[in-house]
């Protein structure tokens, strides 16, 4: 069976979950999901500027209202369980957790533990960070000693 680490800043849509399972053809895939809760992350201005690069103007100014501390823990939480069931109900085993800090040593981690055979980043595009390579999959390509694939989510949250 292939093991994949499926790093996630929100719950999996279905054309998400069809995306990620089909990717090796007809091989059995196990899935181990990392989510880090939004509001954690210590990039507010970066989703801005990525919100203005889209022209999606009106998210910009509603970044202000991501939940924070506790209130983005209690999504998150029921974000990672959404994503495990789908994946689950697409008949793939799978498994998550949450990362509430460093969230690259988190997936360096998972990978040793679990042995996996790749990572895949599925996020929202973040067009700063990866015009200067600071996002999760140019950073771990460095880190985790696997192939690490980037795929973009089908739709914002």
């Amino acid at each position: 069976m292939f093991t994949s680490v499926l790093m996630i800043e929100k719950a999996l849509t279905s054309a998400d979950v069809e995306f990620v399972t089909t990717l090796h053809g007809d091989e059995q895939v196990s899935f181990h999901v990392l989510l880090q809760p939004r509001g954690d992350q210590a990039d507010r201005l970066l989703r801005a500027i990525d919100d203005i690069a889209l022209g999606e103007l009106d998210e910009a100014a509603r970044e202000g209202e991501t939940p924070q501390g506790e209130a983005a823990t209690v999504l998150a939480e029921q974000a990672l369980e959404v994503s495990l069931t789908a994946l689950r109900a697409a008949g793939s085993p799978a498994e998550g957790r949450m990362v509430e800090d460093h969230p690259l040593d988190a997936l360096k981690t998972i990978v040793d533990e679990v042995g996996a055979d790749e990572v895949i980043v599925l996020t929202d595009p973040h067009y700063v960070e990866e015009f200067f390579h600071r996002d999760w999959a140019s950073r771990a390509r460095h880190k985790v000693g696997v192939p690490v694939l980037k795929l973009f989510s089908h739709s914002k949250a």
